[in-house]
């Protein structure tokens, strides 16, 4: 990390995996995406599920 960025590259990565662990990312995405919905400016018509997210159970498509 550049030090104009005030942090440790060691910081960085401590926080990162740490609030990797915690899933923040994933409650930030959630709590945006509640924010929008609650103002009725989602629209799933199109909306697509990607299959990388989703584990495949062994022996079964």
């Amino acid at each position: 990390m550049p030090p104009v960025f005030g942090a440790s590259w060691q910081t960085v990565h401590r926080r990162f995996s740490e609030w990797s662990a915690a899933r923040v990312g994933a409650k930030l995405y959630r709590i945006v995406l509640d924010e929008f919905g609650a103002r009725g400016e989602l629209d799933w018509s199109r909306c697509a599920i990607d299959s990388v997210s989703v584990r495949a159970v062994k022996g079964r498509s």
